[in-house]
């Protein structure tokens, strides 16, 4: 059975790590087109600058980098751009136009902070490879991150369970984005660092969602 999405049914592949850190956030974003920049966002995205350029190829020794590269996924509904592609020349690769023998691609994603717990960098990267495997026919076992304020490349293996992740991360997207739904808001810590905190009013929506059970009870008692 083909599950594939059509084309003008993809997502943002960089959403996904906003989904994974905050679904509402997601949903504000690419549901709601609401967006605000805070310092840590303006970094982020000087960050990417930098390292942002479709027509930029070098080779080191036996690898081409390439940055900006398009990728897409019809079997996960995604499409986006890899910060950095890195083509290691590998008899297992494969072909590359006006390129002799044959490279194993693995992506490299930039990262603005340090490492986080809730995996959201490393589903991101997965979803990366997964587009790359679609798009070149080739089995990617590991991918990159590269975080700035550490000044750290950390290697990411593409297990079966982080697959699954994205999997069920990106099913959960689609679903969401065709109910046109937008989750009620769930405080939690990482709303102080939150570009959209203005918009999202965490604690105010708590508040009322508190308030209104409160009301539910006493009306209840009666």
């Amino acid at each position: 059975m083909n599950t594939d999405y059509p084309p003008d049914a993809w997502l943002p592949l960089s959403g996904i790590q906003h989904f994974i850190f905050c679904r509402r956030q997601w949903a504000l974003i690419h549901i709601e087109r609401q967006w605000q920049e805070n310092a840590l966002t303006a970094e982020g995205r000087i960050l990417h600058s930098r390292v942002d350029d479709p027509f930029f190829t070098e080779t080191r020794k036996n690898v081409i980098v390439t940055r900006s590269l398009p990728v897409s996924s019809p079997t996960l509904g995604l499409t986006g751009i890899c910060d950095v592609v890195e083509f290691t020349a590998s008899p297992d690769g494969v072909q590359l136009a006006g390129r002799a023998g044959r490279f194993l691609p693995a992506p490299v994603e930039y990262k603005r902070g340090k490492i986080k717990t809730d995996g959201s960098d490393e589903i991101q990267l997965c979803a990366q490879a997964i587009c790359l495997e679609e798009m070149l026919a080739v089995p990617i076992s590991t991918g990159y991150l590269y975080y700035a304020k550490t000044r750290r490349r950390v290697t990411v293996e593409m297990s079966e369970a982080l697959r699954e992740r994205v999997r069920k991360a990106t099913q959960e997207m689609h679903a969401y984005f065709e109910r046109g739904y937008t989750p009620k808001v769930k405080p939690f810590k990482g709303c102080k660092s939150c570009s959209l905190a203005d918009v999202c009013m965490p604690q105010v929506q708590a508040e009322r969602v508190q308030a209104s059970a409160y009301i539910q009870q006493q009306i209840e008692r009666v």
